[in-house]
C-alpha cells in the first residue's frame, strides 16, 4: 500500500488507480477544488503525506497548482500525455496501470530551496525559451525527467520546486540532443 494519499481529479481516476496500486485518494471533483476539499488535502499531508496525480492538461496543471499553493510540500506524479490518451481527451482514468505505477515511481518532492539554481539563463542556452523548436524541447524534456510539460515559466518553476538537479538538467539535456541528432 502507498502510503501518502493520492489526489486527484474525480471518480474515474480513483477506479484507474486502484486498477494500479493499493492506495487511498481524494478526488478534487474537478477543477473548481473548494475549501472544504483543500482542508482535507491539507489533514492528509499532515498525517501521512500527499501525492498530487492530476491529468497532463491545462484544468489538471490548474488544479496542481492550486493545491500546490495552499498546501506546501506535495509531492507529484506526471503522467505522460500518450500514456493517458483516450478516445477524445486525456485523463489519468485512461493509462493503463503499468503507466500509473511507473508515474508513482518517479514522484517528485516539492523544495521550498533548491540546493542547486537551474537559471532562466540556464533554460535560454538550452533552446527551451524562445526559438522554433523551444516548445517541442520543453515537452521532451520534461517527459525524460518525469515532470511533464510546462510551458518556460512554469517549466524553470517546475525543475526548481521538484528538485531537478544540474546534473540531472544535464544529462537531460544530453538525451535530447542525441534523440534530434538522430532526426
Amino acid at each position: 500500500m502507498i502510503k501518502e494519499v493520492i489526489v486527484v481529479e474525480g471518480k474515474s481516476d480513483t477506479v484507474a488507480i486502484k486498477r494500479a496500486v493499493d492506495a487511498d485518494t481524494i478526488e478534487t471533483g474537478g477543477s473548481a477544488v473548494s475549501e472544504r476539499v483543500i482542508e482535507r488535502i491539507r489533514r492528509a499531508q499532515e498525517k501521512r503525506g500527499v501525492i498530487i496525480f492530476t491529468d497532463p492538461d491545462f484544468p489538471g496543471e490548474r488544479i496542481r497548482k492550486i493545491i500546490s499553493q495552499a498546501v506546501p510540500g506535495c509531492k507529484h506524479a506526471f503522467i505522460k500525455r500518450e500514456d493517458s490518451q483516450g478516445k477524445r481527451n486525456l485523463g489519468v482514468e485512461y493509462a493503463a496501470p503499468e503507466a500509473i505505477r511507473k508515474a508513482l515511481a518517479e514522484v517528485r518532492t516539492e523544495a521550498e530551496t533548491p540546493d542547486e539554481q537551474i537559471t532562466q539563463d540556464d533554460m535560454i542556452e538550452a533552446g527551451l525559451v524562445g526559438g522554433a523548436r523551444a516548445k517541442e524541447r520543453r515537452m521532451l524534456l520534461g517527459e525524460k525527467l518525469g515532470i511533464g510539460y510546462a510551458n518556460a515559466k512554469q517549466l524553470h518553476k517546475r525543475l526548481l520546486m521538484l528538485q531537478i538537479t544540474r546534473e540531472e538538467f544535464v544529462q537531460a539535456l544530453a538525451w535530447l540532443e542525441a534523440q534530434e541528432e538522430k532526426e
